[in-house]
């Protein structure tokens, strides 16, 4: 199994600083956040204890951009989460969840690639460049996920990024070099 498809090990020592095994460095909840956004699982222990904290700690990265105005949830569907509570058992609200999450994650590709088959404006000059530019701005609004895998290679992703902005730029010239010619 490769490196990455394992989760990220983080361990909480007594002082509370959590401590990242693969890099030997600590790391704060923002880092944390970012491994995430980047397509890593993490798992948090605590080192005395054993004990996985890696909800807690999850739970604790959502309230703070919550509590910075990057308001995700809206206030219904954090009331639905308290009842959900409340339930015996916890309700179906987990099972839910979980089925909506993996929908979103196979549909957004299929929704990109559907856009743009049906879109007339493919036939039009330059079109290439203006549909690399509309999936760049998916993946910075989706955290990187538009090809249908949450987990894709940092090193692989940069150098796809570098490819595509280096055929945005040429798709550009030609452009450019067919409207000067209908001057």
């Amino acid at each position: 199994m490769a490196e990455t498809d394992k989760p990220l090990l983080i361990k909480r020592y007594a002082s509370r600083r959590l401590y990242n095994t693969e890099t030997s460095d600590y790391v704060t909840l923002d880092d944390i956040a970012g491994f995430i956004r980047a397509g890593r699982e993490v798992q948090i222990v605590d080192l005395k204890s054993g004990d996985d904290l890696t909800r807690q700690y999850l739970l604790q990265i959502i309230a703070e951009h919550e509590s910075r105005g990057e308001n995700v949830l809206p206030i219904n569907v954090l009331n639905d989460l308290v009842r959900s509570y409340m339930l015996p058992g916890g309700g179906m609200m987990p099972q839910f969840l979980q089925s909506s999450f993996e929908m979103l994650r196979e549909n957004q590709a299929k929704m990109v690639e559907s856009m743009n088959a049906m879109n007339p404006m493919t036939k039009m000059p330059g079109f290439e460049a203006v549909k690399a530019q509309q999936e760049a701005f998916l993946k910075a609004m989706t955290g990187g996920f538009v090809s249908g895998n949450w987990n894709q290679d940092r090193d692989e992703e940069d150098s796809e990024s570098d490819d595509s902005l280096a055929e945005i730029r040429r798709q550009l010239a030609e452009l450019q070099k067919k409207l000067s010619r209908l001057d």
